[in-house]
């Protein structure tokens, strides 16, 4: 008898990367900015005015690709680079700083038209670490590349590094303190726990991508990889469906959130919305919190979490919608 996890994992890998034909599409691109602790009380109509804009400068990115005829592929990596570069995000610019006062980068991307993936773990100085991931994707034969080993291909690559000082911001050092008087005990959702940036986008010719990119954890040690960086943890594209996650990544890890995420929609016919809460029931059975961004072939999208808000935005040919806490509608 087939277990369920086994047909889980059979209709991941049976998806058909042409399931869905260029006539069927209408260019989509969603976006996140991590999901968290976020109260409406505790920020100010200046604080979220960045936000806004910095949401708007990545949606305005990656639509300008996908406008053009350019590929899902290219769009969330266009979309993903604004985000990276902001200080407001905890990813690139803006990421966290490690126990030891260092930031160490995770970033993956699949091509859901191909299920070509690439993806890097605990690399320091690349200014852009979706850009080497996608660089592992296409010029080796490898999907993940980590620590020292990913930082060489990128120097071999030509990638743009920038010194520690560019990534160093007062709001992360201090959550980083703060987290260090706290001991053992975690830091939580509000010190940077989940401030991860992800895109997936639907192109005209009907293909899917997903990118995702952070800083990890607040005081992370040991040299710590979340989900980001693991596919079909973090990250996930397919013929007919694509992921980006955000939120406690050892447990989305356990859950295999994003690849099993999009094997419900193939096997049971479940719309992104109830295949996204069912995830997320999942994972927040083991213990963890955060959120996904899902996209369909057809368009169909849902912004799923069981966080107090996500930041959060959609383009399409009807305009540019953002939101970010609970209490919004999400675009």
């Amino acid at each position: 008898m087939t277990t369920k996890p086994f047909r889980l994992l059979l209709a991941c890998l049976l998806l058909s990367p042409g399931a869905v034909t260029a006539e069927d599409a209408a260019p989509v691109l969603l976006i996140h900015g991590g999901a968290g602790t976020l109260r409406a009380a505790d920020m100010s109509a200046a604080d979220r005015a960045a936000y806004e804009a910095a949401l708007h400068t990545a949606l305005e990115a990656g639509w300008q690709v996908l406008a053009e005829g350019g590929t899902a592929l290219d769009a969330v990596t266009a979309a993903i680079l604004p985000m990276e570069d902001s200080p407001l995000f905890n990813a690139g610019r803006g990421a966290v700083f490690t126990a030891d006062g260092h930031n160490e980068l995770d970033a993956s991307i699949m091509d859901g038209a191909t299920r070509a993936a690439g993806a890097v773990g605990g690399v320091r100085w690349v200014r852009n670490p979706v850009l080497l991931a996608r660089r592992v994707m296409e010029a080796s034969p490898h999907v993940f590349l980590a620590g020292q080993g990913a930082l060489a291909f990128a120097i071999d690559q030509g990638l743009e590094l920038k010194p520690s000082e560019w990534f160093w911001t007062e709001r992360r050092w201090q959550q980083m303190q703060r987290a260090t008087l706290q001991g053992a005990r975690p830091p939580g959702p509000s010190e940077g726990r989940f401030g991860t940036v992800g895109a997936v986008a639907l192109d005209a010719g009907g293909r899917l991508a997903a990118a995702t990119s952070t800083g990890g954890t607040t005081a992370k040690r040991y040299g710590r990889l979340g989900d980001v960086p693991v596919i079909g943890a973090g990250t996930w594209a397919d013929g007919g469906c694509a992921v980006s996650a955000t939120g406690d990544g050892e447990y989305f890890i356990r859950a295999a959130a994003a690849s099993s995420l999009c094997a419900r929609m193939a096997l049971a016919g479940d719309s992104p919305e109830e295949a996204a809460s069912t995830t997320l029931a999942a994972i927040r059975e083991l213990g963890g919190l955060g959120g996904v961004i899902v996209l369909d072939g057809k368009g169909r999208a849902s912004f799923a979490f069981t966080t107090e808000g996500m930041y959060r935005g959609r383009v399409d040919a009807g305009g540019r919608r953002i939101a970010i806490f609970a209490a919004e509608d999400s675009p």
